[in-house]
């Protein structure tokens, strides 16, 4: 099979500095590719006019768009505009940008949050489209959605090398853990830790605890990120999971013993669930090759370590 991007190939990473695009440009460092950046300080990526001219002067070979407004349910919740308009706008600019400036393979990152909150399980990316969204992240869903799109009109109209992959709920060094705006993993960790430091007897989440979750190490991402630009170029996006998923509570329980809390697990049923169950069908991915590495329990307990170390650095002296 063809290599589509052979390292040493020089790529530029939007988002470099999040979660994803920090263990992207990692994985493609070890992999003896060129990677690219530029600090938000430097280049607001939803100003088309900069970014295409960046993109103008740096001429990479190839794009990964991981950069993105995201946020758990609360953070949906509070501020839909932002999440619609923010991503849309990074995502017009970095797009049509790349295309203006002769990059010739792309590779967007979308979210399962696309998939309908009742899509038969586990979710085949033909899934798309076919019945209403989860609320509770319906403008996130939708920007996502319209990336899809573009990437697809591109490939259609200019027979552009751009592609799509769709990751399950990630976690790992370099994660949001603010607790008004971070996924569930993340935030899961500080109230433990926390209600540890401080011997509380309980701790309350959101929720029944009953929804199902899928979850997969960030790093595990960054190897499928590499094995998508080197050997697919298809229309469909290419769903990025382990697999496996496991209940809320069961996650709870999970990082609760990581953590070391002792203390009860209590859930609050007034407050929203959100989709029953989200389980991705990632065979298309699996017949690439490709098939993570990092066990749940493993990299929860790397992540809360990396956690740890971050407070104790930007403590001051």
């Amino acid at each position: 099979m063809e290599d589509l991007l052979p390292p040493p190939a020089r790529v530029f990473v939007a988002g470099h500095r999040g979660l994803v695009g920090s263990a992207v440009v990692r994985r493609l460092s070890a992999d003896g590719y060129e990677v690219l950046t530029r600090p938000r300080t430097e280049l607001d990526l939803r100003d088309a006019a900069a970014t295409e001219a960046h993109l103008r002067e740096s001429r990479p070979d190839a794009l990964v768009l991981a950069a993105a407004r995201v946020g758990g349910i609360m953070a949906n919740s509070t501020h839909p505009v932002q999440f619609l308009e923010d991503n849309l706008r990074i995502q017009l600019s970095v797009i049509a940008g790349a295309h203006a400036a002769g990059v010739r393979r792309l590779l967007f990152l979308g979210s399962s949050c696309i998939y309908p909150k009742l899509a038969p399980q586990p979710i085949r990316e033909d899934a798309l489209l076919t019945g209403p969204l989860e609320p509770t992240n319906e403008p996130y869903a939708l920007a996502k959605i319209t990336g899809i799109t573009q990437v697809r009109s591109y490939r259609r109209q200019y027979g552009a090398s751009y592609i799509c992959a769709m990751p399950t709920n990630l976690y790992g060094p370099g994660d949001n853990f603010d607790l008004e705006t971070s996924h569930v993993l993340p935030a899961l960790i500080r109230r433990f830790h926390e209600a540890r430091r401080d011997a509380r007897e309980e701790v309350v989440l959101w929720g029944t605890g009953t929804p199902r979750r899928e979850f997969l190490h960030v790093d595990d991402l960054a190897a499928a990120c590499v094995v998508l630009l080197r050997g697919y170029d298809g229309d469909e996006p290419v769903n990025v999971g382990c697999g496996e998923d496991l209940t809320i509570r069961e996650l709870a329980e999970t990082v609760g013993e990581v953590v070391g809390y002792g203390g009860r697990i209590a859930f609050d049923a007034s407050k929203p669930d959100g989709t029953p169950r989200k389980l991705l069908d990632v065979s298309r991915l699996a017949g690439l090759g490709w098939k993570p590495s990092v066990p749940l329990r493993d990299g929860i307990a790397t992540t809360y370590e990396w956690w740890l170390g971050s407070q104790k650095a930007s403590m001051p002296a």
